[in-house]
């Protein structure tokens, strides 16, 4: 008892627990209380159609998946600035009685207030631009091409979730299912979620948490691909320094994104008009206070609103069911996918490149800033501690961010 207090206690509450149920059987006014509490409604409640395990088992298999996430968020640090509050979202969305998923409850609210109409992904893209650096990829603007090639996993992941349905259709994804499972290959959290809110919302906890969950394993995704699709020669490839960045083309660019991305990809606009937006904040010197609060306050308050909103998607009625599993696999080939196209598309440039890339930079086109850009560095310097390629891959990083927001765009014009 003194070694394992918790689980001594535990114990005994769930033994009195059942002592009270067995009495409320016999007494008719303790019953109708306990059949208020969340201990017998979870046994009570049907099971829906379509699910693999009886609701009230499904509910506590979720409620220990939550704790998992709160395990990787608090002692491992997988992005815990939103795992900590997906995880609560969940585990609040999964006790029956709390009516926290129920019209009228705080997550509902949450969910329908900014997650369904995309405010809260638009606001945090908004915040992101105000922190994000241009300036490494219009320094060097070939690593917009290893920016774009990472796309290539969001494609082809969803081309592969088609090809997929058609060769077993009880798997049963339709056209804009397949589309917010793809989007996952750009590794980029609220474009993932952004996607799946407007074309699949009922994928939306298993995507978000398939996508911030991968995100969080890129130092352990990538490095393997990396070494696998280069030689040690390559890897040793030294990039010079980047020249400076004048702040004019530094204020132009937003800019022009906007106006590009207007004219050509309407539907990109939401995701890069916010990004470049507070971009432009940033850049222009003028509005410290709003870039100030766009990177800061306002980016953790919504933060902790969009986690607890996708969250309320964690609901066992909604997680556990054949699709995750289809979720889970796709999302890591997706980022298999997204870190070899990179590196093979830096390669392949080098066949044409004066002055060669080195093509670790390659990998870091998938959009998980600056997560990608310090795997690339890492690997670099274990081969030449001279060799520092962190600039040179933010270059390819925040093309991603942009290349995949476009994407996003695209998918919505094809849904």
């Amino acid at each position: 008892m003194k070694k394992y207090p918790i689980f001594f206690w535990s114990a005994l509450i769930i033994f009195s627990l059942f002592g009270c149920i067995e009495l409320g059987l016999q007494n008719e006014s303790v019953f109708q209380i306990l059949k208020q509490t969340a201990l017998y409604q979870l046994f009570q409640t049907p099971t829906p159609e379509g699910m693999l395990l009886p609701l009230g088992v499904s509910r506590l298999i979720m409620i220990g998946i939550c704790l998992f996430l709160l395990y990787l968020g608090i002692y491992k640090k997988f992005e815990p600035l939103l795992l900590l509050p997906i995880a609560i979202g969940g585990l609040l969305s999964n006790i029956p009685g709390a009516g926290m998923t129920e019209e009228g409850g705080l997550l509902y609210a949450l969910y329908h207030m900014g997650i369904e109409n995309g405010i809260f992904p638009l606001l945090i893209f908004m915040g992101v631009g105000a922190m994000i650096d241009f300036s490494p990829m219009l320094a060097n603007p070939k690593t917009a091409f290893l920016g774009g090639a990472a796309q290539f996993a969001i494609f082809g992941t969803f081309l592969s979730a088609i090809l997929l349905t058609g060769l077993f259709p009880e798997i049963g994804l339709t056209l804009k299912q397949a589309a917010s499972i793809a989007i996952i290959g750009g590794a980029d959290g609220p474009t993932s979620i952004f996607l799946a809110g407007r074309l699949a919302p009922e994928l939306l906890g298993a995507i978000a948490v398939a996508a911030y969950s991968y995100m969080a394993l890129v130092p352990v995704i990538q490095p393997p691909v990396m070494r696998a699709l280069t030689t040690k020669k390559e890897r040793l490839i030294q990039m010079g320094q980047l020249r400076p960045v004048s702040k004019k083309e530094r204020i132009l660019f937003p800019i022009l994104v906007i106006v590009l991305t207007g004219l050509f990809v309407p539907l990109a606009l939401p995701l890069v008009g916010m990004l470049m937006f507070g971009n432009l904040l940033k850049e222009s010197g003028v509005a410290d206070r709003l870039s100030k609060t766009a990177s800061n306050e306002l980016i953790n308050i919504v933060t902790i609103l969009l986690g607890l909103g996708v969250g309320s998607k964690l609901s066992a009625d909604l997680f556990l069911v054949s699709k995750t599993l289809v979720i889970l696999v796709l999302g890591i080939c997706a980022f298999v996918i997204g870190t070899a196209s990179g590196v093979l598309v830096a390669k392949l440039m080098n066949l044409f490149l004066k002055n060669k890339i080195n093509p670790l930079i390659g990998s870091a086109g998938v959009s998980a800033i600056p997560m990608a850009s310090r795997v690339s560095e890492k690997l670099g310097v274990e081969e030449n501690p001279e060799n520092h390629l962190l600039m040179h891959a933010m270059g390819a990083n925040v093309a991603g961010a942009l290349g995949s927001a476009i994407a996003a765009g695209i998918l919505l014009a094809l849904c």
